[in-house]
């Protein structure tokens, strides 16, 4: 074979001929006199039963080797073996075989290196992939999760990773950098710094354990707080009062939990006790899927729910300058997950009652009682739009007619709506049950996304958009008004309405309840996959 002694550009040599698309092979070795190694030429009948993809990788080098050179290997396989940081698992990159390979490498044939180079473009695919858009597709998994699909052109990538000796910062930019993705990574590092402890379970026979009980339980419930670093006292560890330390250390914990700090272990916080490290591991990694699936780019200005938190976070330039409590729809009806974009506010809306609500409530209760129109300010339209008394309402077609319920302060939707286009049909509202804002569980509605304080986040919105038109009384005058109006938004306020259980905060780990338990199903789909 014909030796080159200077370094070749690539090129791909295809075929004119519209009845021949195959490509010339140059089985030519290229000498690469800066680095001072040879780059063996690449059969293309190796890759026969390989992906389209993984084809046009070499074809933009030539048919030749790609990871030729140790640096961009060494790299590749520090990515593959650190992989589980970012909650994958490295034998699903061939690492062992890969690290074989490698150990033994100038031991390796021609043909061998060739098939070993596969290997490795194989290992980068698949891992940039993962790291990129997450191992599994939401939409297959989920009817109710809305996010756009994540894709992304590999070939360039590799081509500059490969020339430049990139590969380490080309993974660095595939990678979420978001800062709850960042900070979960270290939660994974903090979790792992805990001994590999077996507990037996914790079991109460009285409902709730308050201040000052004495009862052997106690021991085992203060031993759990000592493992997660919430009671720190070994001289009372093995007593059975529920003492003012061990109280403090409950707070703490039901505090990383998002569970009521009221000090009292009931069913909530027992729950909470017996979770394992490894299934919180299992959590952590659940998560981080999740967020490989979410947009790189969230936006310069959004509006952002954590559904099992209960609380939305307005973010601008990358600060959050308001956070609001929610109230999030119930696991028989739950909100959809989805990113759009903040289209009008409706002050004093009217609400039209959707389907599953005229379903699963109106209609039983109107049938009892036709009171429950009047009562609620619910008007009923007929096909023709024409109103339809109340006594003339058949609940056998129930779902023919449209109920519509007037402005004002009780008003289910409250007085202002949030709108941006969504397949749902949800949005984010004021609510007429104000007093929910107060629970610790608010996963209490049919769908829509309750904010607390609506008003005044419509008004932050706006008067960032139009200080000298909003900064008046202009909004509390519509209000006053109880007349519909309509407010368009010019500004893109991106809308996400995401879910994550786990995170890390001021170095503690957070924890919260799985309210549509999607956590542990979604993390045995990763290990079976």
């Amino acid at each position: 074979m014909k030796i080159i002694t200077s370094l070749l550009v690539l090129t791909i040599f295809i075929s004119c001929k519209k009845e021949d698309k195959s490509v010339a092979f140059d089985d030519s070795i290229i000498k690469d006199t800066i680095h001072d190694v040879i780059i063996r030429p690449v059969n293309p009948e190796l890759l026969t039963d390989k992906s389209d993809s993984l084809k046009l990788y070499y074809q933009k080098m030539n048919f030749h080797e790609i990871w030729y050179l140790d640096e961009n290997r060494n790299d590749l396989i520090n990515e593959i073996k650190f992989c589980y940081q970012e909650g994958l698992n490295p034998r699903d990159y061939s690492i062992e075989f890969i690290d074989l390979l490698e150990t033994k490498r100038t031991e390796l044939s021609d043909e061998d290196i060739v098939k070993y180079d596969i290997l490795l473009t194989e290992s980068f695919e698949k891992l940039a992939l993962h790291l990129h858009k997450g191992k599994l597709n939401p939409k297959e998994l989920y009817t109710d999760w809305d996010l756009k699909p994540k894709e992304i052109a590999l070939s360039p990538l590799l081509e500059t990773a490969i020339k430049e000796q990139k590969v380490a910062s080309t993974f660095k930019d595939l990678k979420p950098n978001h800062i709850v993705y960042q900070l979960l990574k270290k939660s994974l590092i903090a979790l792992d710094k805990f001994p590999n402890t077996t507990f037996s379970k914790i079991e109460i026979k009285k409902d709730k354990i308050v201040l000052n009980d004495t009862l052997p339980e106690m021991v085992k419930i203060k031993k759990r707080l000592a493992y997660w670093n919430d009671y720190k006292n070994k001289d009372t560890i093995l007593t059975w009062a529920y003492d003012t330390l061990t109280f403090k250390a409950i707070k703490k914990f039901q505090g990383r939990h998002g569970l009521l700090q009221d000090g009292v272990i009931g069913k909530g916080t027992l729950n909470a006790l017996n979770v394992t490290k490894n299934e919180r591991r299992e959590q952590i990694f659940a998560n981080l899927e999740r967020w490989r699936w979410y947009p790189n780019d969230l936006g310069k200005q959004y509006l952002i729910v954590n559904l099992p938190e209960y609380m939305l976070n307005y973010v601008v330039d990358n600060d959050t300058v308001a956070t609001h409590k929610t109230v999030v729809g119930t696991a028989k009806r739950k909100t959809p997950i989805l990113t759009s974009k903040l289209s009008n506010f409706v002050f004093n809306p009217t609400w039209t009652i959707p389907p599953t609500i005229i379903k699963e409530d109106l209609t039983p209760s109107a049938s009892k009682n036709r009171n429950y129109f009047p009562s609620r300010k619910l008007t009923i339209y007929n096909n023709k739009g024409e109103e339809v008394n109340p006594y003339e309402w058949n609940p056998s077609r129930a779902n023919s007619y449209r109920y519509v319920q007037k402005p004002g302060y009780n008003n289910s939707l409250g007085l202002v709506k949030f709108n941006f286009p969504n397949s749902h049909l949800v949005y984010l509202h004021d609510t007429n049950h104000r007093d929910y804002f107060v629970r610790n569980n608010r996963s209490l509605s049919s769908g829509c996304v309750r904010i607390e304080n609506p008003l005044v986040l419509a008004k932050q919105i706006l008067i960032k958009e139009n200080a000298k038109k909003w900064e008046s009384a202009e909004i509390d005058s519509i209000i006053k008004r109880e007349k519909t109006k309509t407010v368009s938004v010019k500004d893109t306020v991106n809308i996400h309405i995401f879910y994550w259980t786990s995170w890390f905060e001021n170095n503690q780990l957070q924890f919260r309840d799985d309210i549509y338990n999607l956590d542990k199903e979604l993390f045995e789909k990763l290990r079976e996959n």
